[in-house]
């Protein structure tokens, strides 16, 4: 997957960041790899709650990982990203 503009990589780098910190590798996969088939229906209620969080992501970031789970390599880039620092 070669078409990751620069502020969907930093969103997941900053989730990667996060699931790292707290060790919960094996867990956010699995979660990723059951929610494959609805991930575009995650993306758009990420879309939704845009205006009310920020936990962890900017709304730059917030936005731009609801844009990388639209696609269906989104998951996938997502899931090696964080095999990779596992």
């Amino acid at each position: 997957m070669t078409d990751v503009n620069p502020e969907q990589e930093q969103a997941v780098a900053a989730v990667v960041k996060f699931i790292d910190r707290f060790g919960m590798h094996v867990p956010a996969i699995l979660t990723l790899e059951g929610m494959r088939p609805l991930s575009f229906v995650g993306s758009q209620f990420m879309h939704l709650l845009t205006p009310s969080l920020g936990a962890f992501l900017t709304v730059t970031q917030w936005e731009a990982m609801a844009a990388l789970l639209e696609r269906r390599d989104g998951v996938e880039y997502l899931i090696r990203q964080i095999e990779d620092v596992a």
